[in-house]
């Protein structure tokens, strides 16, 4: 076997080096200008210039040169329809002679101050879609053959793979970091929805909240208004994702602020006490909670674009009175199960952020001892399984009465248990909140 050249020594190095440019995690930019390199030394010219596809400008972007000076860099825009590129994206390659003459040049008069005489395009292009041209350039009129033909492809499909895996590269680092964000993201919204409910003397609560994504759309709050008093909220923002627990984030916080200083009213007697002894307060308390229904949808309003809306339900529960005061705003009604019995509390009216006009309906119902109050989102009863089947409301109620004579927290974990076992571990769309209420009185 003959021996090799120095030259051709060097050029396969040169190659070699760019196959490790293809394994390498480098930036886009360190490899455009890494292959611009290799490719003048790997060909044996004096410059390089690699121009990437622009889909949305519809022209070739300047990305890396070697060889070339600034000026001629930034000398003007190339099309896609440039006569030269056009037969590159075609299959060609195209070699000019002589640029100075050669109509097909656009800048003639920068190429002369170059220095530059003849140039080879050729197309970089992957899985048979046109990526950029690779050019190279030499001051010796006639300078490119069959063989600097050959090689330049080559080296132009090496600088396609390269590319390619460089863009996707980029686009797994910022995948992690988005999906960092995310993951912190996810944090802090947990932390907005409380770990327990405040202690209320005569109430068992407890409540879980599993969402489909790092973020989501559902929350619950409680607000102890006196020892015997707990305001209750759970809420759901049409959509899923970022975009849902940014609206429930703004909502939360513009709610429970409104909630609170409409608890510090003058209007509300006693210390911070809503009392409800007779008909008088309890008409007060029923036209309070009203009052702050339609301040929360007139805020809802004013944030929520066209097809966006909150779901809400709110209730006041006194267990010194034992009544529970409630508005549904569009939301799953929450369910009371009493002696056995289940009774759905759905007065209240249309969701929030729809209409700034809209009218609600307060309700009032009498509770009794061991009554449990179920509040629920949508995600709960909506889980399917493998077959696509929803777990479903009927079967929702089924286990709730099942297990309305367990503690809060444990019936909440019989409810969860029974819809996995139907679900198994198909992935779920929409996140699940539920808060169990229970009248505990001694």
């Amino acid at each position: 076997m003959p021996e090799k050249t120095k030259q051709q020594i060097e050029r396969d190095e040169q190659i070699y080096q760019l196959t490790t440019l293809v394994a390498g995690d480098f930036s886009l930019q360190e490899v455009l200008e890494k292959l611009a390199e290799a490719a003048v030394k790997t060909v044996g010219v004096k410059a390089c210039s690699i121009r990437l596809l622009d889909e949305g400008a519809g022209d070739l972007k300047m990305r890396s040169t070697y060889g070339l000076s600034e000026e001629y860099r930034n000398k003007g825009v190339v099309s896609k329809n440039d006569p030269v590129v056009k037969a590159a994206f075609a299959g060609e390659a195209v070699v000019l002679d002589d640029m100075r003459v050669d109509g097909r040049v656009k800048y003639k008069e920068a190429t002369i101050k170059e220095g530059l005489v003849s140039q080879l395009t050729v197309a970089m292009q992957f899985k048979g879609r046109a990526i950029g041209v690779l050019r190279l350039y030499s001051p010796k009129s006639k300078r490119f053959y069959e063989d600097d033909i050959n090689l330049a492809r080559a080296v132009a499909s090496q600088c396609a793979v390269a590319i390619t895996n460089a863009r996707l590269y980029a686009k797994a680092i910022e995948g992690a970091r988005i999906t960092e964000q995310m993951r912190l993201a996810g944090l802090i919204q947990r932390r907005m929805i409380p770990e327990k409910a405040p202690v209320i003397r005569g109430l068992d609560i407890a409540a879980a909240y599993i969402p489909c994504f790092d973020v989501g759309g559902d929350a619950y709050d409680f607000r102890r208004i006196s020892e015997t008093q707990i305001l209750i909220t759970i809420a759901d923002v049409m959509g899923k994702g970022m975009p849902a627990a940014m609206m429930m984030s703004w909502f939360r916080g513009a709610a429970r602020a409104y909630a609170e200083g409409c608890m510090e009213c003058t209007e509300c007697q006693g210390d911070d006490r809503f009392f409800a002894e007779n008909s008088a307060d309890r008409f007060r308390l029923v036209n309070r909670t009203l009052t702050v229904i339609k301040n929360f949808n007139r805020m809802a309003c004013d944030e929520c674009r066209d097809g966006e809306f909150v779901t809400l339900f709110y209730a006041m529960i006194d267990v010194e009175q034992m009544t529970v005061t409630y508005c549904n705003c569009g939301h799953e009604p929450t369910v009371l199960i009493s002696n056995g019995k289940i009774v759905d509390l759905d007065k209240g009216g249309l969701v929030l952020g729809v209409d700034a006009q809209a009218e609600y309906e307060i309700g009032t119902v009498q509770l009794t001892n061991n009554d449990c109050l179920l509040f629920y989102t949508d995600g709960l009863t909506d889980a399917v399984n493998f077959d696509n089947e929803m777990w479903g409301r009927e079967n929702l109620l089924a286990t709730a009465k099942k297990y309305a004579t367990e503690s809060a927290e444990q019936m909440i974990k019989d409810i969860l248990g029974y819809r996995r076992r139907f679900v198994g571990l198909a992935r779920q769309i929409d996140d699940t909140s539920m808060v169990v209420a229970k009248v505990v009185k001694p």
